[in-house]
């Protein structure tokens, strides 16, 4: 029998042209539905973020599916995401890399999303209660840092803690109207390398680099 996330991923993700087969893999090991608010359920697997509570949102499965397939993760990274909600991308994320740092600042979401992950056994998420502008040094340096909020301007301390050969996509742009997706990479020799993609809208990035200082 095909689930709502198969038919999901089928029709959303690799019907709009994600085909990289460890994406598509790794959201069929996460049911998006786990990650929804009850009174959302209905909506779970529908075509576009839905609201979990305190002016957040989780993505849309395919701007989730797309940072990915941009990010490229390999089995033994150490990646970073900031902004974590729901934990969903984490979830997914997890099945693609070694190790996943999560950031979420707002406490509610942040114990939430730990309760989730930890009944899905992926102990290899690590649910940090903390504001994401600053990154998280204690781990770094970071092979894919995965930004799920909007700045204003890059966060520099994301920039540092990018490992050489790493690779970072994150939201940019003022306000919900003039955002794109934005990918960094750091070559061996320490330069930087950033590449416009699509236009998109997230919620903001709290903190110094936001939209909102």
């Amino acid at each position: 029998m095909i689930t709502g996330n198969q038919r999901m991923i089928a029709r959303q993700i690799k019907g709009q042209g994600i085909t990289w087969p460890p994406v598509l893999q790794a959201m069929r090991n996460v049911d998006r539905a786990l990650f929804v608010p009850a009174h959302y359920m209905s909506h779970a697997y529908a075509d576009g973020p839905l609201p979990i509570g305190y002016q957040q949102t989780i993505s849309q499965p395919y701007i989730v599916a797309y940072m990915l397939d941009q990010l490229k993760p390999q089995p033994g990274d150490i990646a970073l995401e900031v902004g974590a909600g729901s934990g969903y991308a984490a979830a997914i994320l997890s099945h693609l890399v070694k190790t996943v740092y999560a950031l979420e600042l707002i406490q509610p979401l942040c114990k939430e999303a730990t309760r989730v992950l930890e009944e899905l056994g992926l102990d290899n998420i690590h649910m940090i209660c903390q504001n994401g502008c600053s990154g998280y040094a204690p781990a770094a340096p970071f092979d894919v840092i995965m930004v799920s909020c909007a700045a204003r301007r890059v966060p520099q301390p994301l920039i540092d803690q990018l490992a050489p050969g790493g690779r970072m996509i994150i939201p940019v742009g003022r306000g919900a109207f003039f955002q794109y997706l934005e990918l960094y990479s750091k070559t061996h020799a320490g330069e930087i390398q950033q590449t416009r993609l699509l236009p998109v809208r997230f919620v903001p990035l709290v903190g110094e680099a936001g939209p909102g200082d």
